[in-house]
């Protein structure tokens, strides 16, 4: 999911280059920009985070990859499942820095915001937080319903 996100920001990018204009504006107070940087530093600030978040989300899959081949983790165990939730948890920060991307690039480019970044990550952290509780509670019960089994 971190990589699939991180394409769709670059395509975003890719998209939206030729309609910013050479200042861009970034900061806004009550809906008004207050703060501009230049056309490739705000595409820098905005693709280099989402890049260094999907080598963090690839170094956890694969140090976890390593430990379930060393330490010989049944595909079906609890800490299997938790394992590859952990390296797609690191998607949650990524939509929010995408959704701020997209905002800034439709106002600059069409002068429209959609709506409060702080809203959206404020939603997606409850999605997010929704979704790893059922999914911990399914490997759980999972888990308690197989008799003998070990960690």
């Amino acid at each position: 999911m971190p990589v699939a996100i991180f394409l769709l920001a670059i395509i975003l990018t890719l998209y939206f280059y030729h309609l910013l204009p050479a200042e861009v504006a970034y900061h806004f107070e009550d809906g008004a920009p207050d703060r501009w940087l230049n056309r490739v530093a705000i595409l820098a600030w905005l693709v280099i985070p989402q890049f260094v978040l999907v080598l963090f989300a690839l170094g956890i899959t694969a140090v976890a990859t390593i430990l379930s081949v060393r330490f010989q983790i049944a595909e079906n165990t609890l800490i299997k499942k938790l394992l590859s939730i952990m390296g797609n948890m690191v998607a949650l920060p990524q939509i929010i820095l995408a959704f701020a991307m997209l905002d800034i690039f439709l106002y600059n480019a069409y002068q429209i915001h959609l709506v409060p970044l702080w809203v959206f990550a404020l939603l997606v952290m409850v999605l997010g937080g929704i979704v790893l509780g059922i999914s911990l509670i399914q490997s759980i019960r999972q888990f308690r319903g197989t008799p003998g089994k070990s960690l």
